[in-house]
């Protein structure tokens, strides 16, 4: 008998096998796998009430909170589409968010109420506002656990279609207004399935939700983690010391973080006082790792990273650079270590490629630059009312990603640059990661971002933005010369400039066309 796929039978799983478990934390509150589940369809019913219907959109504005984990479950089972929203995103841009998918329902964290008073009069169609973890008023039509106590907790046991639009994401928007990302329930089944193979979670694991999960469903884990049985703990803002406490106090076993957070907590004069022994593994993700970051982690805190890769528009994970003990039993350590700092070898169910520009695939010796294309089950049919912008980026089948990389004789991608960030210098095409992973090297440097300059005779020139560690020093002439030990003479820096830190997005990434920016100032094009 065909059986739709759907994450709901992942809530289903917890509850009947992982019931008395505590399944959610956060803060103080706590939740077992069956109140859990009990508050979505609580959640489910109450939307329904409200008039929501199959296909509606519901948007969340909140940080990681057990309310946006609930409705992961509860928007689905009452047959509509679930859209967090990037709270970093300008208010225009949110704005534009809700008026593109048409939200019906609108669900705000107390904090961005002067947000949503100041956006919310000017959309095209009112929603239904509620407010989380405050009293109604003003703009808020209901408070969330009134609405939650006004919902049945039977459960509905919708007919859903597996090919119909589950979840709903939208980029960042750095080239422009964002794109809505339109996954479907089958997308993010097998997803789930797939990380589930590729991470090995366990019903012990404990994860701390550091990635927001407004990016991508927090890389999965709402799904899979669930499905599992293991124990969910919600971060709601970013602070190393928190982290690290909570930590130690949950016994967390699975980080998943950006490299600038791994670094924080490395450089936390605070570490430690901490016991952070109950970490069994950390995936990096969001930006690009260097081998020295590996190092030191399992170093310093005694535990396995791994580099993971993926995008919005594939559900997100695409490749893990887990090792391989037919290629670690012959390699030393050192090397093992690399490998695990590269992009990684693709997931069960997702085929990659690296191809030039004439869509040939590169050569598999790790030096010959191209493009990751991609295509599987997890990768989305298109973008929510944009036909332009999915013809551009799928193409004969394959999703292109605009990620430059290499791929070696074992498979293992190695991102380079995104396209956009490629220097092209007297006609050679320069890594920005390249010489970024080359400067995080000095002991001094916390973290830098490397861009594309002006350069009348060259056309090009990288420039690096640089981070100190705490209480470290370094000049420009001694960080340049440390890349010329290690870089080829035309990928040295021009130029390098301190700051105190490094602008960053929703998600932690560096803003590079924000860096970039001031060196092209007065200039028609940002090509030279």
């Amino acid at each position: 008998m065909f059986v739709p796929l759907s994450v709901l039978e992942f809530r289903d799983r917890a509850a009947t096998f992982f019931g008395d478990k505590i399944g959610v934390v956060d803060g103080e509150a706590e939740f077992t796998y069956r109140a859990f589940a009990t508050r979505t369809h609580r959640l489910a019913n109450a939307l329904i009430e409200l008039g929501v219907k199959p296909g509606d959109r519901v948007s969340f504005i909140t940080f990681n909170t057990h309310h946006l984990l609930e409705a992961y479950y509860g928007v689905i089972e009452a047959g509509a589409v679930l859209n967090p929203i990037n709270i970093r995103l300008a208010p225009h841009e949110i704005a534009y968010i809700l008026d593109h998918a048409g939200s019906r329902v609108v669900f705000f964290h107390r904090d961005f109420a002067p947000l949503i008073e100041a956006i919310g009069p000017g959309l095209a169609t009112r929603p239904t506002f509620v407010v989380l973890d405050g009293e109604p008023g003003g703009i808020a039509d209901h408070e969330y656990e009134a609405l939650l106590a006004s919902g049945a907790p039977d459960p509905l046991h919708p007919e859903l279609d597996e090919n119909a639009l589950a979840e709903l994401f939208y980029t960042s928007g750095t080239t422009g207004l964002p794109k809505g990302v339109a996954m479907t329930h089958r997308e993010l089944y097998l997803h789930s399935l797939a990380a589930q193979i590729g991470l090995g979670f366990t019903e012990d694991d404990v994860v701390l939700h550091v990635v927001p999960l407004f990016h991508v469903n927090g890389w999965g884990t709402p799904h899979f983690l669930t499905m599992i049985g293991g124990r969910h703990v919600m971060l709601r803002r970013f602070d190393p010391t928190a982290l690290m406490a909570m930590v130690e106090r949950h016994q967390v076993t699975r980080l998943l973080a950006v490299p600038t957070i791994f670094n924080a907590v490395l450089h936390s004069r605070e570490r430690s006082r901490y016991d952070l022994s109950s970490l069994r593994q950390l995936i990096i993700g969001g930006s690009p790792a260097s081998p020295d970051l590996v190092r030191a982690l399992e170093s310093e805190l005694g535990t396995q990273a791994i580099v993971g890769y993926g995008l919005t528009e594939t559900s997100p994970i695409i490749t893990l650079a887990q090792p391989r003990r037919v290629l670690t039993d012959h390699e030393p350590a050192e090397r093992r270590q690399e490998r695990q700092a590269m992009t990684g070898w693709a997931i069960p169910g997702v085929a990659i490629r690296v191809v030039d520009a004439d869509g040939t695939d590169v050569r598999s010796d790790a030096d010959q630059i191209g493009e990751i294309v991609v295509r599987g089950n997890t990768v989305m049919d298109g973008y929510y009312r944009d036909p332009e912008a999915t013809e551009a980026t799928i193409r004969d089948g394959w999703l292109h990603t605009g990620d430059m990389a290499t791929i070696d004789e074992a498979g293992y991608v190695m991102i380079k640059d995104r396209s956009k960030d490629i220097i092209i210098s007297a006609g050679e095409n320069i890594s920005s990661v390249e010489i970024e992973v080359a400067l995080g090297g000095h002991p001094a440097v916390l973290e830098n971002a490397v861009v594309a300059a002006p350069d009348d005779k060259r056309g090009e020139v990288p420039v690096a933005i640089v981070v100190l560690k705490p209480e470290a020093t370094a000049t420009a002439k001694e960080l340049r010369a440390y890349c010329r030990e290690r870089l080829a003479a035309h990928k040295v820096p021009r130029e390098i400039h301190f700051r105190d830190a490094l602008p960053k997005g929703g998600t932690g990434k560096v803003l590079k066309a924000e860096l970039r920016e001031p060196f092209w100032a007065g200039l028609d094009s940002r090509v030279h």
